[in-house]
């Protein structure tokens, strides 16, 4: 998969996505991650991409043309059959979630991602490009650049190749509309706390059902409103 992502600040965008999983899946080419500095395509000598807004108000709003600019050029050639889609990050659009990361993981060839800054960004130039805006939760945040790190985290763990195992991702918080069971490792006593004895005992298919017992009961008690889903 490839992302590219429209950013005034791609610094922070690389620093974020060259480690770990992700930078390691970058590194071995099966993650195609691209940031793009807006101000490159902005044909002000000072390299500008805000201005007032019309009707008055607070701030400053990023203009359509170094946007356009810029996504024309990361598009340039770029066959109609491929499968894209552009996400404005915004606390206006559909919040993300497991479920939506794997519909974008597993419908798209590609993801382009536009980060907004001051008071957001034309509304003309949302309209001519984008597909749909996503936001990571209801409050607001000085930037698109961490919730797009944070959709290109939760989007390229799921494609094949990024995780060892497929396991790594089915069988966890949210994926099956239920929060993750506990989990142990050594030592097998901390604090005079043992680990519990069903997991220790070998037997799979009651470690499995201990385990969704435990995943009911959590989610019951933290987020009962994914039950009500269910």
């Amino acid at each position: 998969m490839r992302i590219d992502i429209m950013t005034l600040f791609p610094d922070l965008c690389e620093t974020v996505l060259s480690e770990s999983i992700i930078g390691r899946a970058r590194k071995a080419g099966i993650l195609d991650i691209r940031t793009h500095q807006i101000r490159d395509y902005s044909e002000d000598k000072h390299h500008r991409v805000d201005d007032t807004p019309y009707g008055g108000g607070m701030g400053m709003l990023m203009g359509p043309e170094p946007i356009w600019n810029c996504y024309r050029a990361i598009t340039e050639g770029v066959g109609e059959t491929e499968r894209r889609r552009v996400i404005y990050l915004s606390p206006q659009g559909r919040v993300l979630s497991q479920s939506i990361a794997a519909e974008l993981a597993g419908n798209y060839d590609r993801l382009i991602l536009l980060c907004g800054h001051y008071e957001g960004v034309d509304q003309r130039i949302l309209d001519e490009i984008v597909d749909e805006e996503i936001s990571i939760g209801d409050y607001v945040l000085t930037g698109g650049e961490i919730p797009a790190c944070i959709l290109t985290d939760c989007v390229g763990r799921l494609v094949p190749g990024v995780l060892a195992d497929a396991e790594c991702y089915e069988k966890e918080s949210f994926s099956d509309g239920l929060l993750e069971y506990p989990q142990y490792t050594r030592p097998y006593e901390f604090h005079g706390v043992k680990v519990p004895d069903v997991l220790v005992s070998g037997h799979h298919a009651n470690i499995d059902a201990w385990r969704l017992e435990k995943a009911r009961e959590k989610t019951a008690k933290v987020r009962p409103d994914l039950l009500e889903k269910k």
